[in-house]
């Protein structure tokens, strides 16, 4: 009887427990929708993509797998294109195998110092050497007579580089501008922790204040993808070039960028984001010393672990470019974004809904031929009438996007990853080009 009692006491218990968090869950999706706000918590808190695909369930990028009428799609499903996570690198990677697989012994990694005879003690010797063979291959920036310092990410650097490039005595914060549209996180970044040192100065184009500053210079810009230079016309500014975007997958590479502070990264060269490793080739050796100081003091150098892990893809990477037998990286990279982008340019020109920006050819000295480019972001501009665009995609269409007004730009506009997954990219481009939803 004992027992029976038991096993009656575990089930109820059980039963009870079921029925309890059954009911708070409908008490919290009634709440969600008398309050209206669940657009708002999936648009703001969850940065990843609703719809996600396996290797096995990606579609090749063509124009038969953008075939509108085949694709079978839940109208409930959220696209999230608002951030420019790298997936479309995805299906390269894994048809590579085993290729940039490495195996990190236990023991390795134990020390801070990586090379205690480099200025940048932090950076892994293998690293250093493929960052400045991948540019040598690609001809996207001088290496020689650099110094390379390695970061979490061009995010860590960009704050490297404020901190190193400030005057650091009492004539107050060093004003940062860059040309609108700008990068919506330098705003969010330059402001972040108050500094005492540098402060948001906005749009360089408007910009007329007396006195050093910074200045911001993106190319290929995020968000129109437009090349850039410095706007500023004053002998007092000092430059950073962000240069994550300068790859031949992106745009053609005309010349090798030659400045005093160049930043790149891992997330959107190979797509490998999540190893969060970015570098900064530097002319100047107290500039590069300042910006390894704040690194110490931030997070004490760098990963060694990621830092392996992109010195061997970069390794992959560069080896592929000399492959006669087989697709290079870069070869694989450019025909996804030009796949893409001849879709999303002839839905515009079929639909007359909305804009892309045009662009001008130029030669690619590394692919030896004449093309447009073709950015990691579309800068998206609904018709007239649609003031918010933003939140036209995201009610009517359900699609997340970035509203133009968090680039210093107008509401019209929305940024459009480029460079998600061929499941997503075909379901917007499905959505955008229907005349069974509300037009655009």
């Amino acid at each position: 009887m004992g027992k029976i009692l038991r096993v009656l006491s575990w089930r109820n218990m059980l039963v009870l427990s079921l029925a309890i968090n059954f009911s708070l869950i409908l008490k919290i999706l009634k709440g969600d929708r008398e309050r209206g706000d669940s657009w708002d918590r999936t648009a703001y808190v969850s940065i990843w993509p609703v719809v996600s695909t396996t290797a096995s369930g990606s579609s090749s990028l063509s124009s038969a797998s953008c075939n509108y009428s085949k694709i079978e799609e839940d109208d409930d499903r959220i696209i999230n294109l608002k951030f420019g996570d790298p997936t479309v690198y995805e299906t390269y990677w894994q048809e590579n195998g085993e290729v940039t697989t490495m195996v990190i012994p236990g023991w390795q990694s134990l020390s801070y110092f990586s090379d205690e005879n480099n200025l940048c003690w932090f950076l892994e010797p293998e690293l250093g050497k493929e960052i400045v063979r991948v540019h040598k291959v690609v001809g996207n920036a001088v290496t020689q007579d650099r110094y390379i310092v390695v970061g979490t990410g061009s995010t860590q650097l960009y704050q490297a580089a404020l901190y190193a490039l400030s005057p650091h005595d009492d004539s107050g914060p060093i004003n940062v501008v860059s040309t609108a549209p700008y990068y919506s996180s330098y705003p969010l970044i330059t402001d972040y922790l108050k500094s005492g040192l540098y402060r948001w100065g906005g749009d360089a184009k408007t910009y007329k204040e007396d006195g050093p500053y910074i200045e911001l210079v993106t190319s290929p810009n995020n968000p129109d993808g437009f090349l850039r230079e410095s706007v500023v016309n004053s002998s007092k500014g000092i430059l950073i070039h962000d240069l994550a975007y300068y790859w031949p997958q992106y745009t053609p590479i005309t010349s090798a960028a030659d400045h005093d502070v160049m930043l790149f990264t891992a997330s959107k060269s190979t797509g490998h984001a999540g190893m969060r490793i970015g570098w900064a080739l530097v002319k100047g050796r107290e500039t590069a010393r300042k910006m390894i100081e704040y690194i110490e003091l931030n997070t004490i150098g760098v990963s060694k672990d990621s830092q392996l892990r992109v010195a061997k893809v970069l390794k992959v990477v560069s080896d592929s470019c000399g492959n006669e037998t087989a697709k290079s990286f870069f070869d694989h990279s450019y025909d996804a974004m030009y796949e893409r982008w001849k879709l999303l340019k002839q839905a515009a020109k079929d639909t007359k809904r909305f804009s892309v920006p045009d662009f001008a050819s130029q030669r690619c000295n590394f692919f030896g031929r004449v093309f447009e480019p073709q950015p990691a972001f579309a800068w998206f501009k609904c018709r007239e009438e649609i003031v918010d665009c933003e939140k036209f995609l995201r009610e009517e269409k359900k699609i997340l996007t970035k509203s133009g007004k968090h680039f210093g730009d107008e509401q019209s506009y929305v940024r459009i990853s480029m460079l998600d997954r061929d499941t997503n990219f075909n379901i917007f481009l499905h959505r955008i080009s229907s005349s069974s939803n509300s037009t655009l």
